[in-house]
């Protein structure tokens, strides 16, 4: 099953999962792993058990997102959702997994325990990136230890926003002025949000040599990723989520 991958998470299995492999129809059509979705049901559980296999996990997990600074430790399956943005878990089998459809996902690995955070530019603003780090530091894996993996997301140049965002960013981050350009339309500039999530890394102590990005931008390449901007524009009820995934091997 194809599935996009990091050098710098060496042989633990992971990957970042978009269209292919799975059997969603309509405008879910492929991998749509998003129970949120409105999609058939049987269908998400169908792509979800095929990425699971696939990384020969013995348990999927993702949390119920709301785009918060909650991360939760995992030590078995939970019994019901976790409300979170990011999961971190020392389990071997047991895969963890962020949703999206836009937003920056990053897989993170070290000392014998994994995470997986969903870093909208709401929750990368927040800290969701910064709290991932500190649970892993808490439960053992300081950031000197952690490689950190970005997967496909809307990247600049198509990531266009208006100065209400620029205004929450920099009014937080005066520095990070330098992550905004120009736009083709009046009113409009370009976030290079990636930038701004590897800085967020950097500053949190992880090794910028030990932080890989897979590339990979879901709204201009439609066709192999899920968006949320490329549903709106194309007038969607909905959309479906790619799922980003990672866990220790049970062998």
């Amino acid at each position: 099953m194809p599935a996009r991958t990091s050098p710098l998470l060496g042989q633990i299995p992971h990957g970042f999962y978009g269209r292919a492999g799975g059997v969603s129809e309509g405008i879910y059509a492929g991998l749509n792993a998003g129970p949120g979705s409105g999609d058939d049901p049987a269908a998400v559980a169908e792509n979800r058990n095929r990425i699971r296999d696939h990384l020969g996990a013995e348990h999927l997990v993702t949390g119920y997102q709301t785009h918060s600074t909650i991360a939760a430790f995992l030590d078995e399956p939970p019994t019901e959702q976790v409300r979170a943005d990011a999961l971190v878990t020392a389990t071997p089998g047991l895969a963890i997994g962020v949703l999206a459809a836009d937003c920056v996902p990053v897989l993170f690995a070290g000392d014998c325990l994994i995470g997986a955070a969903h870093a909208g530019w709401r929750g990368s603003l927040d800290g969701i990136l910064e709290a991932t780090i500190a649970l892993m530091a808490e439960k053992g894996a300081g950031a000197d230890s952690l490689s950190a993996a970005i997967g496909p997301c809307l990247r600049a140049p198509a990531f266009e926003v208006g100065d209400d965002l620029i205004d929450e960013v920099t009014g937080k981050y005066p520095v990070a002025e330098r992550f905004f350009s120009p736009g083709e339309r009046p009113g409009k500039s370009i976030y290079d949000h990636v930038s701004f999530v590897r800085w967020r890394l950097t500053e949190s102590g992880i090794d910028e040599a030990r932080i890989g990005d897979t590339g990979g931008c879901t709204l201009t390449t439609p066709e192999d990723w899920f968006s949320y901007r490329a549903s709106r524009a194309n007038g969607d009820a909905d959309y479906g989520r790619n799922i980003s995934v990672i866990a220790l091997s049970t062998g």
